[in-house]
């Protein structure tokens, strides 16, 4: 389990790169690279990075799922997750 801390962190830098993001594309567009350099660091979609929706977990994260691939596994066994059933052949 993540630390609530990084949890927030994460949240707080995807609401910095949505309100800045079509300043950063007029800036980029118009090559002003003195004034993209301005903006705040976090600013940048390049420092978000994908965290399990339940637990945070920075790594083994599943895009389609936006879960762990812990979370995936368990959920999967249970029945949780429509469609989605173990191999056995």
């Amino acid at each position: 389990m993540a630390k609530e801390s990084m949890k927030a962190r994460e949240v707080k830098r995807a609401r910095l790169v949505a309100k800045y993001a079509e300043k950063r594309a007029a800036l980029k567009e118009a090559g002003d690279y003195v004034a993209l350099q301005k903006l705040p660091k976090n600013a940048s979609p390049v420092r978000l990075h994908n965290r399990c929706k339940l637990t945070g977990r920075p790594k083994g994260y599943m895009r389609k799922f936006g879960i762990s691939r812990i979370n995936f596994r368990e959920m999967s066994a249970n029945g949780l997750i429509p469609g989605i059933k173990k191999a056995s052949w």
